[in-house]
């Protein structure tokens, strides 16, 4: 990709606090995980290392969680920051980003790593409700030297509508947003014109909870209401079906939607990936069938109640 030039003013510090541990004794393994240039200072700040620098097994999983998932978010990351120009750069919102795990590993692994002394024009914003963790990210990235990053304290429909975010995002990640949260990243991803979404859904209950309400008339209905008769089925059946309806939705807006593994079950049960990507001009034939396959699934589970939850954009082709 040919490299160009942002303005002085945005672009990202190359600053990398801290250094590597030494390879001797039992911090060998720590240089083995981790990568030349990356910042050891955040990694310890958000436990990743101890304070002495060194992993444990916990961490050692987190670590490949998170280099697994940058596979996936660097491509897009790239097309983007060469579609955008270095005029505007590209535009990154992690949505329920809590202490902004995620945005700040994204930051230090594509500026600080992949693009190590070369400019490149891009901003991260991390969407969080808790004003507390917003504060401290914000005093965490200011420590670092992360200029392109900002953290708001919004909430969903705030967030849409602020006049802090652009007007168009081009990335959107939501890593473990709980219940209903990945759908309101995919709501804004929707109202932002995102041209990706990159979601984990994690500890959807919504849906089950309405499958529980009307399992009754369900019984009445249709032979598959057994899916969810009994309460331990209602529960993973529900969120199975919740992570389905998100697929349509995305599919019923114009997106083209693979789901799989982020990494081995062995080190998350939390553990699928929805990558949604928009095309320049979206199918509108498979992108009908959806819609109408969307409505069916909601009728014939009995899920009318979460219509509006799972409604289509209104430009969707």
């Amino acid at each position: 990709m040919q490299k160009t030039s942002p303005p002085r003013e945005s672009q990202p510090s190359r600053k990398s606090p801290g250094a590597a541990p030494q390879a001797t004794g039992k911090t060998a393994q720590v240089i083995e995980e981790i990568r030349p240039g990356q910042s050891i200072e955040l990694l310890k700040e958000l436990h990743i290392l101890t304070r002495e620098g060194r992993l444990n097994q916990d961490t050692r999983r987190k670590l490949k969680q998170v280099y697994h998932l940058y596979r996936f978010i660097e491509p897009l990351l790239e097309e983007m920051a060469e579609v955008a120009g270095k005029e505007r750069g590209f535009t990154l919102a992690d949505h329920g980003a809590g202490k902004s795990y995620l945005g700040f590993i994204l930051y230090d692994l594509f500026f600080n790593v992949a693009h190590a002394g070369q400019p490149v024009a891009g901003h991260i914003y991390g969407i969080e409700t808790r004003a507390e963790l917003v504060e401290k990210s914000r005093e965490l990235a200011a420590r670092l030297g992360f200029a392109n990053m900002s953290f708001l304290n919004l909430l969903v429909a705030e967030a849409t509508t602020s006049s802090e975010l652009p007007p168009t995002v081009d990335i959107v990640t939501a890593l473990h947003a709980c219940d209903t949260a990945t759908d309101d990243a995919i709501a804004f991803g929707l109202a932002k014109q995102a041209r990706h979404m990159v979601l984990v859904p994690c500890c959807q209950a919504e849906v089950a909870g309405v499958l529980k309400r009307n399992k009754v008339l369900a019984m009445g209905k249709t032979p598959l209401a057994e899916l969810w008769r009994h309460p331990l089925h209602t529960r993973e059946f529900g969120s199975q079906i919740t992570n389905v309806l998100r697929c349509l939705q995305l599919e019923a807006s114009g997106y083209q939607v693979t789901v799989t593994e982020l990494v081995g079950w062995e080190h998350s049960m939390k553990n699928e990936l929805i990558l949604a990507s928009r095309p320049a001009m979206p199918s509108a034939g498979k992108t009908r069938a959806a819609q109408q396959r969307l409505q069916q699934v909601i009728e014939q589970l009995g899920l009318g109640d979460l219509t509006a939850r799972f409604a289509v954009t209104a430009d969707a082709v």
